[in-house]
């Protein structure tokens, strides 16, 4: 006796290749989810960079670097460029277009992962003033921003120091390295020092009475309109943060 056989819905099937699924999150990490990736584009998107240069920035091993920019520029997303007796690596179009990702990642982590995943903010409290200020397009507070045209000049000294302009526009900020043409409010202050004030860990009303911030200008203080990484309430006295900053002796 012959049995039927059961509608196709009913079979069972074969797990499929994760490639064969139509999945545009899946796809689209087999593309841009190595690790390393998605960070040396995020460089990339502000400037030009040399290979030293992306080294300083993110710390990659040289060797994991130089196949990360390989498959970068085989995938089309990295090329070469001469800029006088350099070459240095610059982001195609095809690079550019994943501005949005990396904006969204970088406002992801500020906003929900530090809090969620519980990360001590006191980690970050020697990083560089660069990497700091080339973050806060990540950290600005729309909500706070929208309507808003105003310049920031920031000249920091010490080690890490330099001047850079930062520009907030209706909830777009903009970073620059010099200085501005027109600034609204600027701050002087030594890079670390700064670095912990930016980030919510040293409390800048502590610095004023010291003589270790300075600002001229207009009223509007630049923290509040960028998200700091540090609960709120967190903010200490320099010398509870960084006791043996040279600046604390300097003022003695």
């Amino acid at each position: 006796m012959a049995t039927a056989s059961a509608p196709p819905s009913a079979r069972p099937s074969a797990v499929p290749r994760p490639d064969a699924i139509f999945d545009p999150v899946g796809r689209g990490l087999d593309v841009i989810g190595d690790r390393w990736t998605l960070v040396l584009v995020r460089h990339l998107l502000v400037s030009h960079r040399g290979f030293q240069e992306l080294r300083k920035r993110t710390g990659i091993a040289p060797r994991v670097l130089s196949s990360r920019l390989r498959q970068l520029t085989a995938d089309g997303f990295v090329e070469s460029v001469a800029e006088g007796s350099r070459s240095l690596y610059a982001l195609t179009p095809q690079g550019r277009s994943l501005a949005p990702i990396i904006n969204a990642i970088g406002r992801w982590w500020i906003l929900h992962g530090l809090r969620d995943l519980d990360i001590d903010p006191t980690r970050f409290t020697t990083t560089s003033a660069q990497s700091v200020i080339e973050s806060l397009p990540f950290m600005v507070r729309e909500d706070r921003t929208a309507g808003t045209d105003l310049t920031f000049e920031l000249r920091l000294t010490g080690d890490g120091g330099g001047v850079w302009s930062v520009q907030v526009v209706d909830g777009i900020c903009e970073v620059r390295p010099g200085f501005a043409v027109r600034a609204d409010v600027r701050y002087t202050a030594d890079a670390q020092v700064w670095c912990g004030v930016a980030l919510g860990l040293i409390d800048a009303r502590d610095l004023f009475r010291r003589g270790l911030l300075l600002k001229e200008g207009g009223p509007e203080a630049m923290d509040r309109f960028f998200h700091q990484v540090a609960p709120e309430g967190r903010a200490r006295p320099l010398d509870q943060v960084l006791p043996s900053h040279p600046a604390l002796t300097a003022k003695e």
